[in-house]
């Protein structure tokens, strides 16, 4: 691979940053993910994965969302540490003209324990884009219920190359996933970035409740979660504006470089987007059919 390649892919990228008035090194680390989900996608272990996490919202949503510094997948098959190393060693192996350069040498795996309760694998590995070095992180997780059924993607490419080809999570699958952390975790949810995701959600997309129900329904059993007849914690009105939380959602806010949002907001539409599901969830009866953006509630159709 030819220096000119990295360093015009890099003055590119640079460019782009400062059009976006995005972070330099965000915009890289954005760069090398994608380009990693790319060599996955060509690899003979691309059916052993599914997008999950906050790249995702690159693909559904044109509107700014939170910078992420790393990968979310779902795997299936075994969570060998030692085979996951060889897999990702394989896949940084495979060449494309992009101007980066992955060493498989730096690949790193082991075992983590997420926030909401399961385990998973992370894997660590180093590559160079002309005279800057990345390291890029990918999580792994496993044995989750996938409902509805994943999607075949394109996950869009930042400059002119082609596009990592893979099936990703649906939106549904996310929000129930998310749902129970909140759920699982109760008062001591320090997860900010969950609630502002469910708000961006709840703020542009529609969504079919049965649906919905039936991915919280599914996920929540799987994760042995017992859905609640009530919202979680954190979407009520039992805390002060003093508290620690109010803390914690404007830090996320100001660290993650995002538009101001009231906190008593993110409340207010979320809790409205999450109570019709949840008790749907639980049986309750679905008299509603479908989630209106424009409106922020559910209305029957029909």
């Amino acid at each position: 691979m030819s220096g000119n390649l990295a360093a015009s892919v890099r003055a590119r990228l640079t460019n782009l940053a400062r059009e976006r008035k995005e972070d330099i090194g965000l915009m890289f680390t954005r760069y090398g993910l994608e380009r990693l989900l790319y060599r996955l996608s060509r690899s003979r272990y691309n059916d052993r994965f599914l997008l999950k996490g906050a790249l995702l919202f690159n693909l559904w949503y044109d509107v700014p969302h939170r910078p992420t510094r790393d990968v979310d997948l779902l795997g299936f098959g075994p969570n060998d540490i030692p085979e996951l190393e060889t897999v990702f060693r394989a896949i940084v192996s495979i060449e494309n003209d992009d101007g980066l350069i992955f060493d498989p040498a730096s690949v790193r795996a082991s075992e983590i324990r997420k926030e909401a309760g399961y385990r998973g694998v992370r894997i660590l590995l180093g590559a160079r884009l002309a005279q800057a070095r990345l390291s890029l992180q990918v999580d792994i997780g496993f044995g989750d219920a996938v409902i509805p059924a994943p999607e075949q993607v394109a996950y869009p490419a930042l400059l002119d190359m082609p596009a990592p080809l893979l099936r990703a999570y649906r939106p549904e699958t996310v929000i129930a996933e998310k749902l129970q952390a909140m759920v699982m975790l109760g008062e001591t949810n320090s997860r900010m970035k969950d609630f502002f995701d469910l708000w961006v959600m709840a703020k542009h997309s529609v969504f079919e409740l049965k649906l919905l129900a039936d991915a919280i329904r599914a996920t929540f059993a799987r994760r042995e979660t017992t859905v609640p007849e009530i919202l979680p914690f954190l979407l009520t009105e039992q805390f002060a504006p003093e508290t620690a939380v109010y803390r914690l959602w404007n830090a996320f806010i100001r660290k993650n470089g995002l538009e101001p949002i009231p906190i008593e907001e993110m409340q207010r539409v979320v809790s409205a987007f999450v109570f019709t599901p949840l008790a749907a969830a639980g049986g309750a009866p679905m008299s509603l059919h479908h989630w209106q953006p424009g409106e922020l509630r559910w209305i029957r159709i029909g």
